[in-house]
């Protein structure tokens, strides 16, 4: 796997997200007929909360992002990209289940919307998420916090 790490975003990190958004999701708009040039970083720049969202940087520089905004009844994973030529090394998979395990330490149900169609909720499926409810272009996943053994 490829050396990596992540640090905390600053809003300084909102175009570098919103440009990988729309790199990322384009296949998948296109194919639903939704993509558009300036809402898919549109909608980024509108939703970026720095103080829930995480930078994946790998060799110092930007790879991905990752958020966890608390909500009233779970926290919702929202902007999880990572550069197209490092998806499928370990990465992702890595982030999220570290992600993961704080939530179940914490008892803390997960919420996620992923496009109808994406490869993306095959490793979302494979880490417990299952379907809520689906529209014509989101499927919307839930995972409840695992059982975490104590020691003690």
């Amino acid at each position: 796997m490829v050396d990596w790490e992540t640090r905390p975003a600053s809003a300084a990190d909102v175009e570098a997200a919103a440009e990988l958004r729309a790199v990322v999701l384009r296949a998948d708009l296109e194919r639903l007929g939704r993509y558009d040039e300036r809402r898919v970083r549109q909608r980024l720049r509108d939703g970026f909360a720095p103080e829930h969202t995480w930078v994946i940087e790998v060799g110092g520089a930007f790879a991905g992002c990752v958020a966890l905004r608390p909500a009233e009844d779970a926290h919702w994973l929202e902007h999880f990209y990572l550069a197209p030529h490092l998806q499928g090394s370990g990465i992702g998979t890595a982030i999220l289940r570290g992600l993961l395990e704080r939530c179940d330490r914490e008892r803390t149900t997960v919420r996620l919307n992923v496009l109808r169609g994406s490869p993306a909720r095959r490793l979302y499926e494979r880490h417990g998420f299952t379907l809520e409810r689906e529209d014509p272009v989101d499927v919307f996943m839930v995972r409840a916090p695992a059982s975490v053994v104590r020691d003690g």
